[in-house]
């Protein structure tokens, strides 16, 4: 599969242990509505007289009823606060697929799966789809299928607003960096080439923690999560936008649905070509000051299979 840089976002310094990424890590809890401005939630009309020949999508359209699997810690990504309510770019995307599928909104049930079972939920049925920082690899696709990718992330550095010694890894020479113990960009940031002085904590949220008392110069994980932090303090933080890893995200389904696949892919082709894609991108992530670029949408037609 291939696809053009894109970008993704998430995660907060609020009362939310934040921290299940792509890369590695354990979900935290959900917590009060993220801070940095209202998140985006769209509007998009069911289609109908959907048919597809998946067994799957049949037995949801039989219980009129569709299960997302879905994060629930990253704020402007994938969240849910204390009122229930889901928001964010992967939840964006969740709704546009199931609305091309022939689901309104209020016939989607957002469940929250932690990264450690996401394969086992899909496989035994205890969700139809999953969108979560869900990168695509050659070890998940033994188990699973991917629609998409939808969007690729990257490994990238979280630093404050007025640090502008740090300019991409490369000048992470003698820097203190942060990052979750076992993460991928941990182990990639640990490599020589970068001299960077590592710390690892359990969460996210308490490496933001360390960033914003000065106890460490930089914070590292996919870009998507950084721009999560950076979009809640944007005033106290910013991403480098210097990607030096690739993470393409896309939508888990069950292994073997090739119907199932074919039809969210084209779901995600829609969204992407009538700007729905777009505009749920600079509700969300956007928020980072990140901005959407011919660089941030997915190459189209996107690959099937």
């Amino acid at each position: 599969m291939r696809m053009r840089k894109t970008a993704t976002a998430c995660a907060a310094v609020l009362a939310l242990a934040a921290t299940a990424t792509a890369c590695g890590g354990e979900s935290g809890t959900a917590g009060d509505k993220p801070a940095g401005g209202d998140v985006y939630s769209g509007t998009y009309k069911p289609a109908s007289g959907v048919k597809v020949d998946s067994p799957v999508l049949q037995k949801a359209q039989k219980a009129h009823q569709i299960t997302v699997g879905v994060k629930a810690d990253q704020p402007f990504l994938g969240f849910k606060d204390t009122s229930g309510t889901y928001s964010g770019f992967d939840i964006e995307i969740a709704k546009m697929v199931a609305a091309d599928l022939g689901f309104s909104e209020k016939e989607i049930t957002f469940k929250t799966i932690d990264s450690n079972v996401r394969e086992t939920a899909i496989s035994k049925g205890q969700v139809d789809f999953y969108v979560g920082t869900y990168s695509i690899n050659e070890e998940r696709k033994k188990q699973v299928d991917f629609a998409g990718p939808y969007y690729t992330a990257g490994a990238d550095l979280l630093v404050r607003r007025e640090d502008k010694s740090i300019t991409g890894p490369m000048s992470l020479r003698g820097k203190k960096v942060c990052s979750i113990v076992g993460s991928t960009p941990l182990q990639e940031i640990k490599k020589p080439k970068y001299g960077a002085d590592t710390t690892e904590l359990s969460k996210y949220s308490d490496c933001v923690k360390s960033l914003l008392d000065g106890q460490v110069d930089a914070v590292t994980t996919d870009d998507a999560i950084l721009k999560g932090y950076a979009a809640q303090r944007k005033d106290k933080l910013r991403v480098v936008d210097k990607p030096f890893t690739k993470e393409p995200y896309g939508v888990g389904l069950k292994k073997g649905d090739k119907a199932l696949q074919d039809a969210i892919t084209a779901a995600l082709e829609k969204h992407i070509k009538n700007g729905d894609y777009k505009t749920a991108y600079n509700g969300t992530l956007g928020k980072s000051g990140s901005p959407f670029t011919d660089n941030t949408a997915p190459e189209l037609p996107l690959p099937r299979g």
